[in-house]
């Protein structure tokens, strides 16, 4: 079964292929995603990386969390399911109201 991880802490200059060709070393990566701010397109500082299976991902967990990549000390852990958001602000009762 597939493991997804988080990892943190990474440079702005870190691409899909450098994420995807540095966790291969541990295993069958998936898909690795570096996420970009849409408004500034230019990286967020985190992305996952989904690996084939459990093993994969606990050596690379082992191997990577706190060692320099690309000049930055990456963060690498097990992803969080992603959690529900709220509706958010969209009542338009913030602020400024008309009665």
């Amino acid at each position: 079964m597939a493991t997804k991880l988080f990892v943190g802490k990474l440079s702005f200059n870190t691409t899909n292929e450098t994420l995807e060709a540095l966790f291969a070393k541990y295993g069958k990566v998936i898909s690795a995603q570096v996420i970009v701010d849409r408004d500034a397109n230019r990286s967020k500082g985190f992305g996952f990386v989904e690996m084939e299976d459990d093993t994969a991902a606990q050596a690379a967990i082992s191997a990577l969390d706190g060692q320099l990549f690309e000049d930055r000390n990456i963060v690498v852990s097990v992803a969080r399911p992603r959690e529900e958001r709220s509706g958010g602000g969209n009542d338009f009762r913030g602020g400024f109201q008309r009665r």
